[in-house]
C-alpha cells in the first residue's frame, strides 16, 4: 500500500538533502504502507518524491526524540511544540528517498484535494 503524505515544503528540502531521515505523525496508518509519496504543501504544491518506508516508531514522545533526534531535521522545540499534549507519537523511519525530475499534480494521482496528513492511494 501507498500513501501521500502532506509535508511543509521546508522539511521536504531537508529530506531531499539527507538531513531529515525521519517524519514524524501524530497519527500513524492503520493499512501496512510500504510506500510514501510526498506531497510537498504550499506554495509547491506538488509530489516531489517518494521513499521506502524503514520502520515506523511509535513511543512515548521523550523516547522517541532521545532516539531520532540526531536524524531529525527540526529541533528539540519544534518536536515538543508537535507533540504537545500528546503522550506517544510516530516517526516513520526515511529509505531510499527518489525526487521526481518532474513533480507530479494530485490531479494525474486521481486525487482531487489537498491531503491535511496523508491519503491512501492504490
Amino acid at each position: 500500500m501507498k500513501v501521500i503524505l502532506s509535508i511543509k515544503p521546508e522539511f521536504v528540502e531537508k529530506i531531499i538533502n539527507g538531513e531529515k531521515k525521519f517524519e514524524y505523525r501524530r497519527k500513524i496508518f492503520k493499512k501496512d504502507v510500504e510506500k510514501v509519496l510526498i506531497y510537498a504543501s504550499s506554495p509547491i504544491k506538488s509530489v516531489v518524491g517518494e521513499f521506502i518506508v524503514e520502520d515506523i516508531l511509535s513511543l512515548k514522545i521523550d523516547e522517541l526524540w532521545k532516539l531520532t533526534k540526531e536524524e531529525s531535521g527540526i529541533s528539540r522545540q519544534y518536536f515538543y511544540e508537535y507533540f504537545m499534549v500528546l503522550e506517544s507519537g510516530y516517526a516513520i523511519k526515511i529509505k531510499e528517498f527518489k525526487k521526481y525530475e518532474n513533480p507530479l499534480n494530485l490531479r494525474k494521482l486521481n486525487i482531487f484535494y489537498t491531503p491535511q496528513s496523508f491519503v491512501y492511494i492504490e
